[in-house]
């Protein structure tokens, strides 16, 4: 996430708007943001989080919005414009807004917080939320990029499960959770396995042996029902031929039966026929003659009444007519007057023109009056300030002003100057008492070796000899306690009776007791007084690696410090030459040269500042001053315009005398004059339109009712012509066809015979009994057909169906059994490739079994969280080593607990909490960069931003030194650093800042440094 432009309003001290161009501090890659303690400054981080996640880091969202809102503002707006995404190549815009209650002052309306992406140069509206577009929690983004006032060392605070989950999330890790699928997999894998036992344990039927058994008995019954087939066969071919005569017989029955009912029909036939000619004839030839003589009929009646009709309507168009033609010229008479009327309305509308006119000139006179003291005021102003800026520029060009770079590099020098001085002495202080520390190791080296005796070489080669003389001595001691057990059994000796140890019967010289206790005493005490020396042995041998440790750490830092003071003494030097060329001698007639540079500079500035405010109120005056004189020109353009327009309107009236009467009327009066005259003039016209046009549609009319009248009397002449025609070929037609009786033969023209289905039904029968006759004859002449039994028939085909059965349950059977021996074969098969399924399930189970012992209870997540927390410190530990001198190093355990490496004290190790403030703060610095470097990483992008308030008051003047160069080396790594303090050392540091200060009226206001 890189920051582009921050716009703040309404948020704590920001009463008004003010905007925080990030674009330019970044691109100097380390850049402050400065200011006095409660201006303002960690506000910045708390407009950026609201924007970006809607809530703040010191009050909540909810219930706590009214105190973010400054008490003279009604309104929060946070505008944040920023780039994130891939290798941070997209931009988005995230805006925050809320607004009080008008009514009560303490309640805020709910915010509104939305997300804008760039498309195409414009801003369109998203759904996402900053989760999605910058890919981290608020939580985590407060410890990677972001990090508030006092939240600086949280990630060292965090307790090792918050601590591991925190790396899960931000990293990704829950792709390691193996656990769940793993149970999953093992679960499928067992019930997979109860399910194949199931089913092998319904196969332990099936054999191989049961298979071998069900084949020999299938050959043997393939033998009998092929027997049974073959016979079969044989009965079924007879049968067939038996089938075909049986078959004839009965045919010949059934058409003999046909041809007796035919034969009786044939009467109702012939007179069904004689029927379908008669009306056959008269459709055909007789009947279409008829139709058009009931047509032509109607369309003569039809035109008689329609030349009736045409008539009384030729009577009624004349009488209309010449009603219209006299209410016509009635109409054309009035309107004829109509130009003469409308010139005495346009008069009277010049006239009311010309009223107005006069007012006009009234408000420009008017006007012109006004402005012609105000344009003389102005312009003794304006020549004042002219005196003035005349007087200020000569006294500016006496003045000189310093070259920026200039006093820029000199303003360096002497800033770097004072501080690599203060820093060289401190180092060579340093450096001084190191040497003092190493004289006093060396010594108590060389009083730890003189106390080596001689014959010993070192200390290691006398604590062996002192081992092996203490081991001498409780070998010594334990011979004088076997002789003491011995003395125990001394007193019950006697001479002539045998030893119970050697069996000897004399005893000469008997063990004293008191001597041997003597004895053990004194070794014992020899003992202890050896051991003793061997502690003082192994203290020397501690203390010696103790200062040897020391020592190398001395003088490691002797190095440093010197390879400091050179690169300091170089620094100096170069200060030197590049003062040099300016004239420069010494550190004093340095910052007299800056003061006096600085001096000027701000004269000059004072003064530029000064014409300029001079000159923007001279611009300010001649712009007022051309706009009053571009007013007055306008006022008399105005008024010599209107005594022309009231000059030109009197000259266009056409009837004076009419006209003057109305100049002494009111303005209404003469709108309402105008208005009725227009309106009886359009009323006119408007009926005359009407009488006009009805007289149109009147004489249409007519001339269509005479062309009407005249076409209908000629198409009834043509009817009846035709009529008579018809009626004569209609009785020739009667005659020629034998047809006498009229009423008959209309009655036959009116007749619902079917003449298609009745032909149909006579040429059917005609064919059915012609072949009936035929078929019959066929046969009869049939070879077997006369004599056929059917019994006998009867008797042969029971023989085949009984046959038929027999082969059919000989082929079931041996159906059901290959159907059988199928059904074995297949399940061996199926039992096989179960047993060989469940062999390769009983090994993976085996394996899941033990995967789900390892990624049990997020087991290997924790592993894997833990390696990235190993791989965070070793990347934190490079710049941490240097920031404490290799003294410590940082070090994170087995259970994500972070420890430090004590160097000076033989590298043992001691919890983190034990650092101090300063040390604390490194050490989060550290890690806090080493974070943001993975996440960097993680995102794919060539930049990162990362952005600290504060944590800096902790560390003393050289400490904060070596943090700062830290942090400067970032910008090699294409690292974005903003730094939030009020440490007037870092402020001095850093040449790109922005400056934040209170003001009591327009609360903070933001400033930069260049």
């Amino acid at each position: 996430m890189i920051p582009i432009k921050l716009e703040i309003q309404g948020l704590y001290s920001y009463k008004e708007k003010q905007t925080i161009e990030f674009d330019q501090l970044t691109a100097a890659g380390l850049f402050g943001i400065f200011g006095a303690v409660g201006s303002g400054k960690s506000s910045i981080l708390e407009a950026i989080l609201l924007a970006l996640y809607g809530s703040t880091e010191r009050l909540s969202d909810r219930g706590e919005k009214n105190s973010m809102l400054n008490l003279q503002s009604e309104t929060l707006l946070i505008n944040f414009e920023f780039q994130s995404g891939k290798n941070n190549t997209q931009s988005y815009l995230g805006r925050y807004s809320a607004k009080r209650n008008p009514k009560r002052f303490e309640e805020v309306k709910p915010a509104e917080h939305t997300f804008y992406e760039k498309v195409a140069g414009s801003w369109e509206p998203i759904s996402k939320r900053a989760e999605e577009i910058i890919g981290m929690k608020k939580e985590h983004f407060k410890q990677t990029v972001i990090i508030p006032q006092g939240k600086f060392r949280e990630f060292i605070d965090l307790t090792p499960g918050p601590r591991a989950e925190m790396m899960k999330e931000l990293f990704g890790l829950e792709r390691f959770d193996l656990s769940a699928k793993t149970g999953s997999l093992l679960k499928v894998v067992r019930e997979e396995k109860i399910r194949l036992e199931t089913q092998l344990s319904g196969l332990e039927g099936f054999t191989s042996e049961i298979l071998k058994e069900k084949s020999s008995l299938k050959q043997t019954q393939k033998k009998e029902a092929d027997e049974l087939t073959q016979k079969l066969q044989q009965e079924e071919t007879k049968l067939k031929l038996e089938e075909v005569i049986q078959q004839k017989a009965v045919q010949l029955q059934q058409f003999e039966e046909t041809y007796r009912e035919l034969s009786l029909r044939k009467p109702e036939i012939e007179e069904k026929r004689k029927l379908h000619k008669e009306f056959i004839t008269a459709k055909t030839y007789i009947k279409p003659v008829w139709n058009q003589i009931q047509d032509t009929q109607k369309e003569l009646e039809k035109y008689t009444t329609s030349v009736i009709d045409c008539e009384r309507f030729k009577t009624r168009y004349e009488g209309e007519i010449e009603e219209l033609e006299e209410e016509e010229a009635e109409l054309k008479k009035k309107n004829q007057e109509r130009p003469q009327r409308e010139a005495k309305i346009r008069d009277l509308k010049k006239v009311l023109e010309i009223k107005q006119l006069q007012d006009r000139l009234e408000e420009a006179n008017q006007k012109l009056e006004t402005l012609k003291p105000e344009i003389e005021s102005k312009r003794a102003s304006q020549g004042q300030l002219e005196s003035q800026i005349s007087t200020l520029e000569k006294q500016a060009e006496t003045l000189t002003s310093p070259e920026v770079s200039e006093l820029a590099e000199l303003q360096t020098a002497s800033r770097d100057w004072a501080s690599w001085k203060e820093d060289k002495k401190n180092l060579s202080q340093d450096r001084d008492q190191l040497k003092e520390e190493i004289t006093s190791v060396e010594n108590n080296l060389k009083q730890i070796l003189s106390q080596i005796p001689s014959s010993e070489k070192n200390l290691e080669t006398w604590q062996k000899s002192q081992k092996k003389l203490i081991l001498e001595l409780e070998s010594q001691r334990d011979k004088i306690l076997q002789k003491q057990g011995l003395t125990a059994h001394a007193h019950m000796l006697e001479d002539g009776s045998p030893c119970p140890l050697c069996g000897s019967l004399e005893h000469p010289f008997p063990l004293k007791s008191e001597t041997e206790k003597a004895e053990l005493k004194l070794k014992n005490e020899e003992i202890n007084q050896e051991k003793n020396k061997l502690e003082m042995i192994l203290t020397l041998i501690q203390k010696e690696k103790e200062n040897q440790i020391h020592l190398e750490n001395h003088q490691k830092n002797i190095q440093f410090k010197e390879g400091e003071l050179e690169k300091l003494n170089k620094s100096l030097e170069d200060i030197h030459r590049l003062i040099s060329n300016y004239g420069i001698q010494n550190e004093t007639e340095l910052k007299a040269k800056v003061d006096s540079m600085v001096q000027a500079g701000k004269a000059k500035e004072k003064m530029l500042s000064e014409i300029k405010s001079h000159r923007q109120s001279w611009n300010e005056k001649r712009i007022e001053l051309g706009e009053i004189e571009k007013a007055f020109q306008s006022a008399q353009l105005n008024q010599n315009t209107v005594f022309s327009a009231i000059s030109s309107k009197k000259e266009e009236i056409k009837d004076p005398t009419f006209c003057k009467p109305f100049f002494s009327k009111q303005v209404e009066e003469i709108y309402s004059t105008i208005e009725k005259v227009e309106q009886d003039i359009e009323r006119a016209l408007q009926l005359l339109d009407g009488k006009q046009k009805t007289l149109r549609e009147k004489r249409e009319a007519q001339a269509s009712n005479l062309s009407s009248l005249k076409n209908f009397k000629l198409l009834k002449e043509e009817a009846a012509s035709k009529l008579e025609k018809l009626l004569k070929e209609f009785k020739r037609l009667k005659e020629n066809h034998g047809f006498r009786d009229d009423e008959a033969l209309i009655r036959l023209f009116e007749h619902s015979l079917d003449a298609e289905k009745v032909d149909l039904e006579i040429r059917s029968f005609d064919q059915k009994i012609a072949i009936t006759e035929d078929r019959v004859k066929e046969l009869r002449a049939e070879k077997g057909v006369l004599e056929f039994e059917e019994e006998s028939f009867l008797n042969l085909k029971n023989s085949v169906l009984e046959l038929k059965s027999k082969v059919e349950a000989a082929q079931n059977s041996l159906l059901l059994l290959s159907e059988e021996i199928k059904t074995i074969e297949a399940q061996l098969e199926n039992k096989k490739s179960l047993l060989e399924t469940f062999g390769k399930l009983e090994n993976r189970e085996s394996n899941l079994k033990e995967l789900e012992k390892l990624f049990k209870g997020s087991g290997f997540v924790k592993f894997v969280s833990s390696i990235y927390l190993k791989e965070l410190c070793n990347t934190a530990n490079v710049r941490f080593m240097k920031l404490c001198k290799n003294s410590m190093s940082l070090e994170i355990d087995d259970d994500n607990t972070f420890w430090v490496i004590d160097y000076l004290n033989g590298g043992k190790r001691r919890l983190l909490k034990t650092l101090s403030g300063g040390q604390t703060f490194q050490a989060s610095l550290c890690l806090a960069l080493a974070l943001a470097e993975k996440v960097k990483a993680l995102n794919q992008a060539d930049q990162s931003f990362f952005f600290l308030d504060e944590g800096f008051g902790a560390l003393d003047r050289n400490a904060l030194r070596v943090v700062f160069e830290t942090l400067k080396s970032l910008r090699h790594e294409n690292r974005i650093v903003g730094i939030i303090s009020h440490v007037e050392e870092l402020q001095q540091e850093i040449g790109v800042y922005a400056q934040v200060e209170l003001d009591p009226e327009n609360g903070s206001q933001v400033t930069y440094s260049y």
